[in-house]
């Protein structure tokens, strides 16, 4: 499987720091990144920051400051939380970048090239928290005379010169693209509501502004800077290199998924695949729509007061759990809740109770029975050769079937099936029993455990990376060799115990979480 894979996750909107649902798009995208890399995938995994629209410039305005200096400052969040919480992104493009500004002027001039852009005057409603226009139709009533877009948000009239991309040329051949390939949008019910909104006709799509300067220029047309879609959709173009076609944008573009909030799924489903269309260039091959984690039933929002700071949390219970907990509990794809106490419950439950007990007992009665020493010249037992057996099958159909899928939670359950019944064999088996009555016998469950063990980690890892490499390191694995290609490799034991490797006494790589003292005893969500 060496042929590329390209992965984005949304490119996230800067005006103001990054919260619990920004941490779960990025983690849920590394995950399938680091995923596919162990299943000998060539990766490229992109993100970045849209920084352009009139929100980001009159928020600097209110500020009294240069909307670069608020682009700098806010962009730099998402990258910290990146670092944070272990997201192998290849780029970090910023809309702002000299060559994601060369990206969208290429983009625009194909589009103008095939005849889709005209000038004309705009007049209708445009929402600036959504940095999106709105027909009558889509309107709702809000408190006095404020008019509420589809997202809530209030929408304004709106009057200026704009460039316009004829959209309506392209219903028949999007409709042709949700019918021909039906995973284009992902999941089922976002592509009934996609298709529902483009069955109901589309009209020319104003792309260009007049009243601020903050955007891209639009080429050959002073004055404009071009809609804030436009420019940020072209990010995934950018951060692969294009439009040259000796960057990566040559190998890997067109994108395997794109990984979106629902909320924006009409942009990445019915805008983007028209303008590609129109430029000339592949389409990507998803478009998948998560959920929302949400906090007491409603969506977090800086106006609600109830936005969650991922970094406090990876510093209350730790990235890895963190991580876990997230793809662990929610259904990819649909509305998920957060609370403390959940995460501590789950962590404790699976990684400490579990997955980390395994391991700790496993590794700490070879290092105190045997002296560390692995062997590979014992008899195996077909209660051995059941549990090898069943592990092998998660690690190497189940649990990757069901990545593939994105259906994370489908495939950590299968591994916890796995990790149930390496615990159920050691309850069974009782090693420290054999230890007194039939001592090869113990060396032979033991040896048994070390394998699972590190099957059992191999396998996980993409989602606790950083605890599955300290306990790889534990068991003298070599990083080259802790990828799913390492689990068809079944000489590696024999080769491993006539290293003359020895296991040291092991350090727990799953510490179990206290709740807070500050948590509310209730539990809420988020």
């Amino acid at each position: 499987m060496s042929d590329p894979f390209y992965i984005t996750t949304a490119i996230s909107y800067p005006n103001g720091r990054p919260h619990i649902g920004h941490a779960y798009e990025a983690i849920a995208t590394d995950v399938m990144a680091r995923f596919q890399r162990a299943r000998g995938r060539d990766v490229r995994l992109i993100t970045g920051t849209d920084e352009h629209g009139l929100k980001m410039f009159q928020t600097a305005r209110d500020q009294g400051r240069a909307t670069i200096d608020l682009a700098d400052e806010m962009s730099g969040y998402f990258r910290e939380m990146y670092a944070r919480l272990n997201i192998s992104y290849d780029n970090f493009m910023r809309t702002s970048d000299t060559a994601h500004h060369a990206a969208s002027q290429a983009i625009w001039k194909a589009m103008e090239a095939n005849g889709d852009l005209y000038l004309d005057r705009y007049e209708g409603w445009y929402s600036v928290r959504d940095e999106a226009f709105y027909d009558e139709s889509e309107l709702t009533q809000g408190e006095g005379e404020t008019k509420l877009s589809p997202q809530g948000t209030p929408v304004e009239w709106t009057v200026e010169e704009s460039w316009f991309f004829r959209l309506s040329n392209y219903q028949d051949r999007l409709l042709a693209l949700y019918n021909d390939q039906p995973d284009f949008i992902r999941p089922e019910s976002r592509r009934n509501e996609v298709l529902r909104f483009v069955e109901g006709g589309l009209k020319d799509l104003s792309v260009s502004r007049t009243s601020f300067d903050w955007g891209v220029p639009v080429p050959g047309s002073p004055g404009h800077v071009m809609y804030v879609w436009v420019d940020a959709l072209t990010t995934y173009l950018s951060g692969l290199g294009y439009p040259d076609p000796a960057s990566d944008f040559g190998k890997f573009w067109p994108a395997n998924i794109h990984m979106i909030g629902k909320d924006i799924v009409r942009f990445h489903t019915v805008y983007w695949p028209a303008f590609l269309m129109s430029a000339g260039l592949p389409l990507p091959k998803q478009v998948f729509g998560h959920g929302f984690l949400l906090n007491r039933g409603e969506k977090m929002s800086k106006s609600l007061g109830n936005v969650v700071d991922p970094m406090v949390l990876a510093e209350q219970f730790g990235v890895d759990p963190l991580r876990y907990y997230l793809l662990r509990e929610v259904s990819f794809g649909q509305d998920g809740t957060y609370s403390a106490e959940a995460i501590v419950r789950t962590a404790n439950a699976d990684l400490a109770n579990s997955f980390g007990n395994l391991a700790q007992r496993s590794l700490s009665m070879i290092f105190k029975n045997l002296d560390g020493a692995l062997s590979s010249d014992y008899a195996q037992a077909q209660d051995d050769l059941d549990l090898l057996g069943e592990v092998n099958e998660m690690a190497r159909n189940c649990l990757p079937h069901a990545f593939e899928q994105l259906a994370f939670s489908v495939g950590i359950e299968d591994w916890l099936r796995a990790v149930f019944a390496c615990n159920q064999y050691v309850d069974a088996q009782a090693p420290w029993a054999l230890r007194k009555t039939d001592p090869e016998r113990m060396r032979a469950v033991l040896m048994t455990l070390f394998k699972v063990v590190r099957t059992l980690a191999i396998a996980i890892r993409p989602v606790v990376p950083a605890a599955a490499d300290k306990l790889l390191d534990q068991m003298g694995i070599a990083e080259d060799a802790r990828d799913f290609a390492a689990l068809a490799d079944t000489d590696w034991f024999a080769k491993l115990a006539a290293s003359g490797f020895a296991v040291g006494q092991p350090v727990p790589i799953f510490p179990r979480l206290e709740l807070p003292a500050e948590e509310d005893e209730g539990e809420g969500e988020a």
